[in-house]
């Protein structure tokens, strides 16, 4: 039998008989080892225990201590389990897919009656009962005939229609979860009982079509959570109640900022609030921008097909855009446009008129460009996905030597722009080319390249996600964290090599000679609709003073006040806050209830012993303590709260 070299961790080099298994490479080297494996690493690939191994590699073998590695199975397995458990309960349901997700995993289901909350608590109880059991997990190998003549006896449809998508030269990998089988490309536990009983919890039930096409059959999928003991689950589920509190639909029809309604779905109808919010931020994002070198530019919104197909994105992207046809006075045919889906074609343009030297480059041209992109109906969520949005765009034409300054640039200001935004952490990601994209794999391989050597000339703290670039470069998606530990991806710095020559885009050299410049595709909040969501949600609608829509109201205790309440409103207006004044028949106690709900930061009570010593009883949202200034204080105070943090003298 011949022998293969396994490496270890620590350098150690093991020679074993072809075919060994992880589990006998455990068992080798420790009985505790062996008890205490889940699952293995092969040359970066997560192997199963039961799988032999046929060649030299290095290899870790993983224990539940390896989080990300235990979470994976501990999800994978429950999918599997949740579905054994479904068939045991109505043996007449048919079974489709059951992957991982974030926090968990879904698996879909044709059944005629449509599942319960009671049938989920039958469900979780039978789902314990066979975790309990410890039932055996082990995996085959079959050919796809094999497969296919399987599950048409087993009468499971969606499995054998899975199984012919497979090409006929490819082997299909089966396990089994007790008596229960299913095709899955593992791995897994090696029985029912590692997965933690008390650590998971089913969520819900949703509609979802058979491969995710609205001409195929209507399934129920069930999603579940999972985690790797219980007080983690309960820390999910503790922050999932406070996401619900946190809800920015909720909070922005309490506030007043913005409704959407089914004549424009996915537009936003920004109320003066809502508005006022947008508008801060956007003059913010405006100062930011001009501090850092960019030059704004405005370009339109509808705009010609050839252009998108120059560019790929007609092809790519068309069946997110919105074709416009206009009957062009005296043609034969009707001019089809569409509302552009993305700023950067009509950037390109911008930078073509006119000859470019070296040195006008770096030229950083930036817009907050309205798009409009197709999401289905099912997929749109408030403010968080949105069929028209508006973009903190910009777009760098630099030369390649110029891609790391430019990228240590921008990530120097994205960083104090999330600073002053309040959120301190995020994840850098680089996603690499998909399979859908444009230009040839050398140019992809140059991009990558240098997108690479750029981010880690700044940081090492990154992590690589495969195939999730634009179609036209490889990219930098920054993922930052909010007060609740969610995170949302916002920012993005992408390398282009591809759309200059697609557009036609030069510079002239120091030698003469025409040269394409680079195009570097980015953005910090991303758009402004969805920023502003997150902005509600990390902040509970208790927005920071200089951005909160409504700054100050002033109060009256007594209506012998109201003519003081009207001073001092009016004063704060012209120091620049945005105050109005309250002087409504209601009792004070109703007046800063109200306007609690509406999360106005700071509410200046007046009475009568206000007027008489020109002061102002102070209370803030959320203290029940109140403080008495004088009126030349609370002006002053306010004023300096008001202030943008990126004007606020260091």
């Amino acid at each position: 039998m011949s022998q293969i070299s396994l490496t270890f961790p620590d350098g150690n080099q093991r020679d074993f008989a072809a075919g060994v298994t992880p589990a006998e490479v455990a068992a080798s080297i420790a009985p505790s080892l062996a008890k205490k494996a889940i699952s293995a690493t092969l040359d970066g690939k997560h192997f199963d225990l039961q799988w032999p191994i046929q060649e030299s590699a290095s290899i870790a073998i993983n224990t539940m201590q390896d989080d990300a590695i235990a979470l994976e199975l501990i999800r994978h397995d429950l999918a599997h389990i949740m579905a054994r458990a479904v068939q045991e309960l109505w043996p007449d349901v048919k079974v489709t897919i059951g992957p991982v997700i974030a926090n968990g995993w879904y698996y879909d289901f044709d059944r005629a009656e449509p599942f319960s909350p009671e049938d989920l608590g039958a469900i979780e109880a039978k789902m314990k009962q066979i975790i309990n059991a410890r039932d055996p997990v082990r995996t085959e190998v079959w050919s796809r005939a094999d497969a296919i003549a399987y599950y048409e006896k087993a009468g499971e449809p969606f499995k054998v229609e899975l199984v012919e998508a497979i090409p006929e030269d490819q082997n299909i990998r089966m396990y089994w979860h007790g008596n229960w089988q299913d095709l899955c490309r593992g791995p897994h536990f090696q029985n029912t009982g590692q997965v933690p009983a008390d650590a998971f919890k089913l969520m819900s039930v949703a509609g979802a079509y058979w491969r995710g096409d609205s001409n195929n059959k209507q399934l129920q999928r069930i999603y579940g959570v999972a985690f790797k003991n219980r007080d983690d689950l309960k820390a999910y589920l503790t922050m999932l109640e406070e996401a619900a509190k946190r809800d920015h639909r909720k909070l922005g029809k309490e506030m007043e900022l913005f409704h959407l309604q089914e004549e424009a779905p996915g537009m936003v109808f920004w109320h003066p609030n809502g508005w006022t919010i947008y508008r801060t931020l956007e003059d913010y994002m405006r100062r930011r921008l001009r501090g850092a070198g960019y030059k704004e530019i405005r370009t339109p919104q509808v705009v010609d097909r050839v252009l998108w197909e120059k560019s790929g994105h007609w092809e790519a992207y068309r069946e997110n855009m919105f074709i416009v046809e206009v009957d062009e006075e005296g043609a034969k045919e009707k001019r089809i446009n569409a509302l552009k889906p993305m700023n950067c074609p009509c950037h390109v343009q911008v930078y073509n008129q006119g000859l470019k030297s070296y040195r006008d480059l770096p030229l950083r041209l930036a817009e907050f460009g309205s798009c409009h992109r197709y999401e289905s109906s099912g997929s749109m969520h408030g403010l968080m996905r949105v069929r028209g949005f508006t973009q903190d765009d910009a777009h760098i034409f630099c030369t390649e030597d110029q891609i790391e300054s430019e990228c240590a640039n921008f990530l120097t200001l994205l960083s104090s722009i999330y600073r002053d935004l309040g959120f301190v952490k995020f994840d850098i990601k680089l996603s690499t080319r998909p399979d859908v994209r444009v230009g040839s794999d050398e140019v992809w391989d140059k991009a990558e390249r240098a997108l690479e050597n750029a981010i880690r000339k700044v940081t090492n703290n990154f992590t690589i996600d495969p195939g999730e670039g634009a179609f036209y470069g490889p990219k930098l998606d920054f993922k930052l964290t909010d007060a609740i530990g969610r995170e949302w991806q916002c920012g993005t710095f992408q390398c282009d090599f591809n759309l200059p020559v697609r557009l036609d885009a030069e510079y002239v050299a120091e030698d003469g000679s025409k040269r394409r410049p680079v195009m570097l595709h980015r953005a910090i909040l991303g758009s402004f609709e969805r920023f502003i969501g997150i902005l509600i949600e990390n902040y509970a609608g208790k927005m920071p003073f200089w951005l909160a829509p409504r700054q100050v109201v002033v109060a009256s205790i007594v209506s012998d006040a109201d003519e003081y309440v009207h001073e001092v409103t009016n004063a704060l207006r012209a120091a620049g806050l945005r105050a109005e004044a309250d002087t409504r028949n209601e009792k004070i106690n109703y007046k800063v209830r109200e306007h609690s709900v509406g999360k106005v930061p700071v509410i200046l009570a007046i009475g009568m012993k206000e007027v008489q010593d020109r002061t102002v009883s102070l209370r803030r949202l959320g203290d029940t303590r109140t403080e008495t200034l004088a009126l030349t204080d609370v002006i002053r105070l306010l004023t300096s709260e008001a202030t943008p943090p990126d004007l606020v003298p260091e």
